[in-house]
């Protein structure tokens, strides 16, 4: 308590419910993790971070999870009258009725959307020479939109990046999907009881006619052999530099889809993994290891928090396209202002048992 008390303004009037002071403990710790973690990069210059993201690193940038409660991807699917809601990444699907699918990619295309603090983040560890690499989960191609180069990144399902026919694997650039996702409306005028539909002109392969759709891991495909040759290249490295004192960075996503889900459990023992994340999931909570380190939070407040740290705050900033007058709150500001929001909530003043 006495530390956490440290962390306030001393005319700061401290709350006497036990529930906000938790809250707030549980803040400074997590908080606590990001200096971990600072500590080390500066305490080892020349350790390098392999970063392995999910949707959780995007959904600052407006693109929604996928598997979140009531505003996740797939509870929000409901309009596309779909058999069910993974059926938009079914590959069988796809075949018998492109339209859904065709419906997401309009909206999810890359261009609707700016990278998050995050990506910019990582983008700063590129440039400082401290990237190693980046596995995503995520198809929004954000990493290449914040400038990082390719041959750091390994996009695990995929992404809108290129193009591939779903019957003979023939590659395509693009544009090739890209200029079919312009609906055409069409208007049912004599059947006044019916409703005018939107329809897509669906791209098609010049040499089978069969469709052609992103570079996207669909259900029922296999990952693409970069991610496994990648990662085979990347633990032998680890195993080769265990006096490197490198880091793992895992952030925004569920571990729950395998086998990009794995990866933290093959990275070898002696290096540290850290997880950003706003639950402890996957392999941290079913097997952790005593240097792990947790910041339970947003990936962007970790990110902020952690340039702040490593005084990246104003490149991060300025990547991000931030007023240079912006001024980060220190610690102590961020905490009273939190435990001033926390006295205003009715939380009540039994603790719950864990």
């Amino acid at each position: 308590m006495r530390l956490l008390r440290d962390e306030l303004p001393r005319n700061y009037n401290s709350p006497t419910d036990k529930n906000t002071w938790r809250l707030l403990s549980s803040f400074i710790m997590d908080k606590s993790t990001i200096r971990s973690v600072s500590k080390h990069l500066q305490e080892n210059p020349d350790a390098k971070v392999i970063f392995m993201v999910g949707a959780g690193i995007s959904t600052p940038c407006g693109i929604p999870d996928f598997r979140s409660p009531k505003t996740g991807l797939y509870s929000n699917l409901s309009k596309l009258g779909l058999p069910f809601p993974e059926a938009v990444f079914d590959v069988d699907y796809f075949e018998e009725n492109p339209k859904p699918f065709y419906t997401l990619a309009k909206e999810l295309y890359p261009g609707n959307f700016k990278p998050s603090k995050f990506h910019y983040l990582m983008k700063l560890f590129e440039d400082k020479g401290r990237l190693r690499r980046i596995y995503t989960q995520n198809i929004d191609t954000l990493e290449r939109e914040a400038k990082i180069h390719d041959k750091y990144i390994v996009e695990a399902h995929g992404s809108f990046a290129s193009n591939v026919c779903i019957g003979c694997s023939q590659r395509f650039p693009v544009e090739t999907f890209k200029a079919h996702l312009e609906p055409v409306k069409l208007e049912h005028k004599k059947d006044k009881g019916k409703k005018d539909e939107i329809e897509f002109d669906y791209a098609r392969c010049d040499k089978c006619d069969s469709l052609i759709k992103p570079s996207i891991v669909f259900f029922g495909e296999g990952l693409p052999n970069n991610f496994f040759d990648t990662w085979d290249e990347d633990l032998e490295w680890l195993k080769k530099n265990k006096k490197g004192k490198h880091l793992v960075i895992v952030a925004g996503t569920s571990l729950s889809v395998y086998p990009f889900a794995s990866l933290p459990s093959e990275v070898p023992l002696g290096f540290k993994r850290v997880l950003w994340n706003y639950e402890v999931v996957g392999e941290f909570r079913s097997n952790p290891r005593g240097g792990d380190l947790v910041f339970k939070g947003g990936s962007d407040e970790a990110a902020q928090e952690l340039a702040k740290e490593l005084n990246w705050l104003e490149e991060l900033q300025e990547l991000a396209g931030e007023e240079k007058e912006y001024k980060a709150k220190d610690a102590a500001e961020e905490v009273a202002a939190i435990a001033n929001e926390l006295e205003n909530l009715d939380i009540g003043t039994e603790t719950k048992k864990e």
